[in-house]
């Protein structure tokens, strides 16, 4: 068992339950045959931070993956190939990447397999992972070349070193540090987490871009997509999917997720890989003032 809080014997008695019903992956086979897995949406998104003049940078952020009985793996693989065909230069992973028992992490070995190992991958703990068996978890990660961030922060590689990702531990049921995830950080950070519930525990740090999933949208939504029940440990409901603007100019990027727990099923919650593109604001003020000049209209 994990490190994770709260996994009583209600839990895994219900778990233990799932996992008997739902074994040999029946159940994740016919929901796909069926269209009722959700199909995958690609997220392209452009966001403009406090990085040096002509700075660019492709990151690729996937959360929830949650391999297993409840997860076809040719929905993980279509997610896997959505960011290999991006050739991102970094790899962002949210957690919760297996569900009701930590040997699921071999259906993952194939889709980690389609990534760049050349390309910089960091992740941090699901609630699901620090109930089952995070050290294994990690060693796997590890193995993939996927570095596990435990209220750490890593900065990356030339030419992208003028930002840090600062990893928290996970809100809800780990044990977060805010103060250890920003330590030494660069001036640019990128938060990854993963639950929108962290927010109410780095509320007194400095950051320009969060990235979360956990909520999975509410995996059954009411159509428009708004979450009909989301899990414990999601924060504050109006966080549950999608691109936030917070205080100081920061930003919050809450995703679907790509799995499924407790159901086989999504509804009106598509799973969802983000394909983002990092930009220096300073590229935009002189765009915008070229325009200008020029007589030309900005949007």
């Amino acid at each position: 068992m994990g490190r994770g809080k709260y996994y009583g014997w209600w839990r895994r008695t219900g778990e233990g339950l799932e996992a008997a019903f739902y074994q040999e992956n029946w159940a994740a086979h016919i929901a796909y045959a069926l269209k009722l897995q959700g199909g995958l949406h690609i997220d392209r998104r452009d966001f403009y931070l406090p990085l040096p003049a002509g700075f660019q940078c492709k990151l690729a952020f996937i959360s929830d993956l949650h391999a297993g009985p409840l997860t076809d793996v040719r929905l993980l693989e279509q997610a896997f190939v959505a960011i290999a065909a991006f050739a991102p230069d970094v790899i962002l992973f949210g957690g919760d990447f297996v569900s009701l028992h930590a040997r699921h992490m071999q259906h993952l070995i194939k889709p980690l397999g389609l990534l760049n190992p050349a390309t910089p991958k960091f992740a941090v703990m699901g609630n699901h992972d620090l109930w089952l068996d995070d050290v294994h978890i990690a060693n796997c990660l590890k193995a993939a070349g996927v570095q596990v961030l435990v209220n750490q922060n890593a900065r990356l590689p030339a030419p992208f070193d003028a930002i840090s990702i600062c990893g928290l531990d996970e809100p809800g049921v780990g044990m977060p540090d805010a103060d250890q995830t920003f330590a030494g950080a660069s001036e640019v950070r990128v938060l990854l987490m993963h639950s929108p519930l962290g927010l109410k525990l780095v509320a007194g740090h400095d950051f320009q871009l969060a990235f979360c999933g956990h909520t999975h949208g509410g995996q059954i939504a009411a159509p428009g997509g708004k979450p009909l029940v989301l899990p414990p440990g999601s924060g504050e409901r109006r966080y549950a999917r999608g691109l936030f603007a917070l205080p100081d100019g920061r930003q919050l990027l809450t995703s679907q997720g790509i799995g499924m727990s407790d159901l086989p099923i999504r509804l009106f919650a598509p799973s969802e890989v983000h394909l983002c593109h990092l930009y220096s604001s300073l590229d935009v003020v002189e765009q915008n003032g070229s325009q200008a000049k020029s007589g030309q209209q900005t949007w």
